[in-house]
């Protein structure tokens, strides 16, 4: 299977989007994502619905459930790399 490349994500109905397709590449239906995060099928599809509504602990847990990782930076910001320090 593919990696899920990198998204950046401007909008709550990205987010939703998001999870929904790394959540069906994994082969898992709502349910059994739900099992996962101690949700019903009913409030896993509420919430990829109005992703708006997940409290940040959730968002981390259902990234990890689903194998991602959360990252955050300023807007277009290039990769910047640490300088070293020569000593």
């Amino acid at each position: 299977m593919d990696a899920l490349p990198a998204q950046t994500l401007v909008s709550d109905d990205q987010l939703g989007q998001l999870l929904r397709s790394a959540r069906k590449r994994l082969k898992l239906n709502q349910t059994a994502i739900g099992a996962k995060l101690n949700l019903s099928q009913n409030r896993v599809s509420y919430l990829e619905l109005h992703p708006g509504e997940l409290s940040f602990k959730q968002l981390l847990s259902w990234c990890s459930t689903l194998g991602l990782e959360l990252k955050l930076g300023a807007r277009g910001a290039a990769a910047v790399k640490p300088r070293t320090t020569e000593w």
